[in-house]
């Protein structure tokens, strides 16, 4: 099977880096049009040059500012009109005890994966209705299926989107729109490989040691790549993932354990 997004236009999250990259440069070889959205403009002008087919576009803004990104995306959206696919995608929270964390960790990360996902979703939505097709992927994390210990906030805030997803899945399926998280498990990112540097500090081991690890703790045997995220997203982006939804949908390589 060949998935082709021919014609589509879809808003990526997060896309200067990682797995948010790696969705945009998947989903334009495919043949969409792709709307980069992240803080960083050098970035964003980098990502969209590397980009495979035509008619990018970038919105450059900041997903800690919600009131900022609504702005921005609006006169963004007024001038190219329908979207058919909406990848919401942010780095997650700091690492850290649940019960060390303070108020304004869940304010921000609350702002990030659920304010902002909510004001970009409301603004495309219209569109997708009257088109009668839409996709709304969420990438969250495997902690939405099992908490990971010394990701409290991300842990909350996971759960929080994943509910706020299954509730978009009903509410539109009428419609044809389709609402659906991925939940990535060891993916070669910055952020993981942060964590896993902290984690080999906390246990008195070497990085390569803790990756090694980390891979053991998977039934393939291997930290996953951000292209592994976006295949799975690219599915169910296309007329084929028609008939997915609400799911959570994990690609983590068969990981077990914590």
């Amino acid at each position: 099977m060949k998935t082709s997004l021919n014609g589509k236009i879809a808003i990526v999250c997060g896309s200067t880096s990682g797995i948010g990259r790696a969705c945009a440069s998947l989903l334009a070889k495919k043949g969409a049009s792709i709307v980069l959205a992240a803080r960083n403009e050098e970035k964003l002008i980098s990502t969209i040059n590397n980009l495979d087919g035509e008619g990018h576009s970038y919105i450059c803004a900041d997903f800690n500012d919600p009131d900022n990104l609504r702005k921005k995306a609006i006169d963004h959206l007024n001038k190219i009109g329908l979207i058919h696919i909406l990848i919401n995608n942010s780095g997650g929270p700091p690492g850290g005890a649940l019960i060390d964390a303070n108020t304004e960790e869940f304010e921000i990360a609350f702002k990030r994966h659920v304010i902002s996902s909510q004001i970009l979703t409301q603004l495309v939505v219209p569109g997708m209705k009257k088109n009668k097709y839409g996709r709304i992927i969420n990438i969250t994390s495997t902690s939405v299926n099992r908490v990971i210990p010394g990701l409290g906030v991300s842990n909350t805030i996971r759960g929080a989107v994943s509910q706020w997803v299954k509730t978009l899945a009903i509410e539109l399926g009428s419609y044809r729109i389709t609402a659906n998280n991925i939940l990535p498990g060891y993916i070669n990112t910055n952020r993981l490989k942060n964590l896993l540097e902290d984690s080999a500090k906390k246990k008195n081991i070497t990085y390569g040691q803790m990756v090694n690890e980390t891979e053991k703790k998977t039934a393939l045997g291997r930290i996953g790549l951000p292209s592994d995220i976006a295949s799975a997203v690219a599915f169910i982006a296309s007329e084929e993932g028609g008939y997915i939804t609400g799911a959570n949908l994990s690609v983590d390589g068969g990981r077990f354990g914590v």
